[in-house]
């Protein structure tokens, strides 16, 4: 994570911060992939407390900045999994490619399975059969019901046994992995949007989560990947995966600013636990190398 090092933007003792100590924290933020609108906010806040007087050291322009981003991300926190009714709940993870969607299908199998879930995995990547080799070799080892589909299937059609075979063996909680498309492919997005639809006519009320899953080492590219998504499938919350190892965490703030989807969970490393609640508070710590 970046470490914003506040403490060398030449923070005065005495009568707060300078012109120049705020052009430097802005040109920072802008940097750490806080975007123009999300950094013109927290500005406005840390201004704000300066011209009252409350900040006038590096450490308590600190806790300004950070006081202002947990503020700032306040309303996309706390959201917990949408569950069915009647089960099973049915959760589907899409993303452009290389974001991490089958291990983060993975890490989110084992959170239901702690939380006493009975998890079946649905391979609908038909496009790589390596993702349904993957996705299969993570449910053996979590000891998860699996189902597949061969290269070239018809990707709802898969999701559609899925959920047929959850709903027989008595699986509470199917999560279903899509492949890899580029936002800016509207076939492909729309054969997505396909899924969506069979997935609804088989079980009411499905998808009852759609999770978005953004690398966040991209910084402001997952705007963009937020923008197309949100025509095709309506995603109903975003998981960061990576965020552990970017330098470019500000975007997080920029999400918040312009589409305000519940961030749902965070990946925090490889291994099956290494999924996390989104917590604004020790996000906004970690940001700021504190």
């Amino acid at each position: 994570m970046v470490d914003l090092a506040l403490t060398d933007v030449g923070v005065l003792l005495r009568g707060g911060p300078d012109g120049a100590t705020l052009e430097r924290l802005e040109e920072v933020l802008l940097t750490s992939d806080f975007g123009v609108a999300a950094t013109t906010r927290l500005m406005e806040e840390v201004e704000r407390r300066a011209r009252r007087g409350d900040v006038r050291r590096a450490d308590e322009l600190r806790r300004a900045l950070a006081e202002a981003i947990v503020a700032a991300l306040a309303p996309v926190s706390g959201a917990t999994l949408r569950r069915a009714a009647t089960p099973p709940t049915v959760i589907l993870l899409v993303g452009v490619n290389g974001t991490g969607k089958t291990t983060t299908a993975a890490k989110l199998a084992r959170r239901l399975q702690r939380e006493g879930e009975r998890v079946l995995l649905v391979g609908a990547d038909t496009f790589r059969a390596a993702a349904t080799d993957q996705l299969r070799w993570w449910a053996e080892r979590l000891g998860c019901g699996f189902v597949g589909g061969e290269p070239g299937r018809d990707p709802a059609a898969v999701a559609f046994d899925g959920i047929e075979a959850a709903q027989r063996d008595g699986a509470t909680a199917v999560l279903i992995d899509t492949a890899g498309r580029l936002h800016t492919h509207g076939a492909l997005l729309a054969e997505l949007a396909k899924v969506r639809r069979v997935v609804a006519r088989r079980q009411p009320g499905a998808p009852h989560e759609v999770l978005l899953v953004l690398d966040a080492t991209t910084g402001q590219n997952a705007l963009q990947q937020v923008r197309h998504f949100r025509s095709a499938v309506e995603p109903t919350g975003l998981v960061l995966a990576k965020l552990d190892s970017t330098a470019k965490g500000g975007v997080v703030v920029a999400l918040a600013q312009e589409f305000g989807l519940p961030i749902k969970f965070v990946g925090t490393g490889q291994g099956p636990d290494d999924l996390e609640p989104f917590d604004p508070r020790r996000f906004a710590e970690e940001v700021l190398g504190g």
